[in-house]
């Protein structure tokens, strides 16, 4: 029955039994302060050099030996790397994950709430500003882990500071996960964002003073693991605003050995705001008007493979999968359906080959452009097909690979996409690896074509067993940047390190004109007490 579950849920590991009683723990309290000097020029203002420095500190107390607090007061997380960059031939926003420690642990208390599209908790709303910006946090506080053997909590709250074009905010949430029989779940939770805005701030922008979300989803798991079923409903909460502002799913899975599937339901009111989440179609921006419209939706996704496994010769298993979506205007008209057949051969050596075949039905409700040249796409019906092909190499190798190609329509145009991936591991001192992406579209008069590239290699080195370095370049043509991220780390305690962190941003266009660049030395020391 392993096959059912997910092969990395510890959920279902055993029972740790110890020969003796472990030790008595100490009082185990970590208190981890820093310092940190930052130099840096912006040559899209004055081009100066400004500097700074500033200091601050985490701390985690355990409560119990599962629930855990943590402090922290003027953070600042300069040595976390920068995201990894994708090229978006979406009409919606990329979600990117969380990479600041603090916000990691016990995350899925807060944000397993909704689905993937649709969150109402989403950290990275807290600190950072939509183009990935800090925003200086003054501190906060997190209690999180279990109560008992069957629920988990987790309680936040974070105060944020003032900015040229944000006022101080505070961000507060609670979530509780309740076990109930074998492997179900009742979760819910509350998260309120509240910002401190002056009388004149509030009449230009009424709707930021504040944004709440509340709601409760039931989880269902058989102790087998062939069948999950579940629901949810959230509503959110905004000055002034009263109706179409509740979101609401159900669904339900079958995850055999050789036939798995999944369907899912769902209705997001236009109103249904989450300040502290992540909603990623609901807002549709509007090229003519240079403009966002909010637009609700309902939806339908249903996915169905079938898997088999060969007895003999280098082939692990075939898998075909069928998957589709579809969306409906809060009218219920027709707004969007993807259907795609997928086929999937696992070889034994980790290796892998892949193809599918997808086709859109795309009704466009507002003009919407790729970048800023040539006539936005007009509003209408667009069907368009495309193929892909993918294959891997074994991943156990010391060089690996991947590349794949696609090629159809694109609304009323073309696409092509070439992408690659080599991987080259020296044990036990180094890791590098380059990610490549070229997409051609191509466009009748007068909507612009265009050609896209993103570049990504990366270097790790690890000079001892305490001594780290590594650099991470990305270019990037359809964001216009060019990126360098170098950090050099000396762990020289365990859990205390030495970091210097260098970046760098240049234009593309016009090639390589820098934006700014900056330096920053950061010393942090764990002291337990």
């Amino acid at each position: 029955m392993t096959a059912n579950f997910d092969f990395k849920d510890l959920g279902y590991t055993g029972t740790l039994v110890w020969d003796d009683d472990p030790p008595p723990p100490g009082t185990n309290i970590s208190f981890i302060p820093y310092a940190i000097s930052n130099n840096s020029i912006n040559n899209q203002t004055d081009g100066k050099l400004q500097s700074s420095v500033n200091a601050g500190f985490d701390a985690k107390i355990a409560v119990t030996p599962s629930l855990n607090l943590d402090l922290t007061a003027n953070p600042d997380f300069s040595q976390v790397e920068v995201d990894r960059q994708v090229t978006n031939l979406t009409r919606f926003s990329i979600f990117f994950p969380e990479r600041r420690n603090f916000f990691l642990e016990n995350d899925d208390v807060f944000s397993s709430f909704g689905i993937p599209p649709i969150r109402s908790y989403f950290s990275r709303r807290i600190g950072l500003d939509k183009n990935a910006q800090p925003i200086p946090i003054i501190g906060g506080a997190r209690l999180s882990g279990n109560l008992t053997k069957k629920t988990r909590i987790g309680l936040l709250n974070m105060q944020t500071g003032r900015t040229d074009n944000y006022t101080p905010t505070n961000y507060s949430s609670i979530a509780i996960n309740q076990r109930v029989l074998d492997c179900s779940l009742v979760n819910a939770y509350f998260h309120n964002r509240s910002s401190f805005m002056t009388d004149e701030e509030i009449a230009k922008d009424p709707l930021n003073k504040y944004g709440r979300n509340a709601g409760v989803e039931l989880n269902f798991a058989d102790k087998p693991g062939l069948w999950q079923g579940w629901s949810g409903f959230h509503h959110s909460w905004k000055p002034g605003i009263t109706g179409n502002n509740v979101y609401w799913n159900a669904g339900g899975a079958y995850s055999g050995r050789s036939f798995n599937t999944v369907v899912d339901v769902g209705s997001i009111g236009t109103n249904f705001y989450a300040d502290m989440g992540f909603l990623q179609r609901i807002e549709n921006y509007d090229a003519v008007r240079d403009t966002t419209v909010r637009l609700g939706y309902h939806s339908v996704y249903h996915q169905v493979e079938y898997v088999l496994y060969p007895k003999n010769g280098k082939v692990n298993q075939h898998s075909i999968n069928l998957e589709t979506f579809i969306v409906w205007n809060p009218n219920g008209s027709f707004n969007e359906r993807f259907n795609s057949l997928g086929y999937e051969m696992g070889l034994k050596n980790t290796g892998s080959f892949n193809c599918n075949l997808d086709n859109w039905e795309i009704d466009l409700l507002f003009p919407f452009r790729f970048g800023t040249a040539g006539a936005p796409f007009p509003v209408g019906r667009y069907r368009y097909t495309q193929a892909e092909l993918n294959y891997e190499t074994d991943g156990r190798k010391t060089f690996a690979g991947e590349g794949g190609v696609r090629y159809g329509s694109f609304y009323n145009g073309m696409l092509l996409q070439l992408s690659a991936r080599a991987v080259y591991r020296v044990q036990p001192w180094g890791n590098f690896s380059v990610n490549a992406e070229y997409n051609r579209l191509q466009f009748p008069q007068p909507y612009a074509s265009t050609t896209l590239f993103l570049v990504s290699p990366r270097f790790e080195i690890n000079f001892s067993t305490s001594v780290f370095w590594t650099t991470f370049l990305q270019l990037n043509t359809q964001n216009n940047n060019f990126n360098i991220n170098s950090r050099f780390q000396w762990r020289f305690k365990p859990m205390s390190d030495l970091f210097t962190v260098y970046t760098d941003n240049y234009f593309t266009d016009p090639l390589f004109r820098n934006k700014n660049r900056g330096v920053v030395l950061k010393f942090q020391y764990w002291l337990n007490l």
